[in-house]
């Protein structure tokens, strides 16, 4: 079974959104809401500066704490890929998953869920790529299997140095960032 992830190069990415609003077309989300954003973040002192631009999402994370505590098994591990999915019809809004994941990945969706990223499950289950890594103009995104040691993405974490978002929170994050 594929264990599916996301690789990011930072160096690629020029911040134009065009993953965010692929997004919230393929998906239908609802004006004013997101299930991925751009991040800047400057690091280092004048004259030494580093800028890195990001896109980000849910994690998948393997170690799920929005999994762990959701009361009615509303969020929950696909068994195919492994991803972190939400059943709306079965969220009852209590925002707990909100609450538990350390990287603001979730929102409470207008009618009374609570929605994030889903990797584009319906699409991927077809064979294609997510809407995001599908249009972005500089192909800084790639999706596949990380368990795959011969996908395009356990490759390219082979190939430079790489970091997670909030490695210290023990989540195993599966959105990986090329530095």
């Amino acid at each position: 079974m594929p264990r599916f992830g996301m690789v990011i190069d930072t160096r690629k990415c020029v911040g134009c959104m065009d993953c965010v609003v692929a997004c919230q077309t393929e998906n239908d989300v609802p004006r004013g809401y997101c299930r991925d954003w751009i991040v800047t973040e400057l690091r280092g002192e004048f004259p030494q500066l580093a800028m890195e631009i990001r896109s980000e999402r849910c994690n998948h994370c393997d170690n799920s704490p929005c999994v762990d505590c959701c009361p009615t098994g509303a969020s929950h591990v696909e068994e195919v890929g492994k991803t972190v999915q939400v059943t709306a019809g079965k969220c009852i809004g209590c925002k707990a998953c909100i609450a538990a994941c350390p990287y603001g990945a979730r929102y409470v969706h207008p009618e009374g869920y609570v929605d994030k990223c889903t990797f584009c499950a319906h699409r991927v289950k077809d064979d294609l790529d997510p809407a995001c890594v599908s249009v972005c103009p500089t192909h800084c995104m790639t999706f596949g299997d990380l368990d795959d040691p011969k996908s395009a993405v356990s490759r390219l974490l082979r190939s430079r140095s790489n970091h997670t978002l909030l490695r210290e929170a023990g989540t195993g994050p599966r959105v990986v960032y090329l530095t």
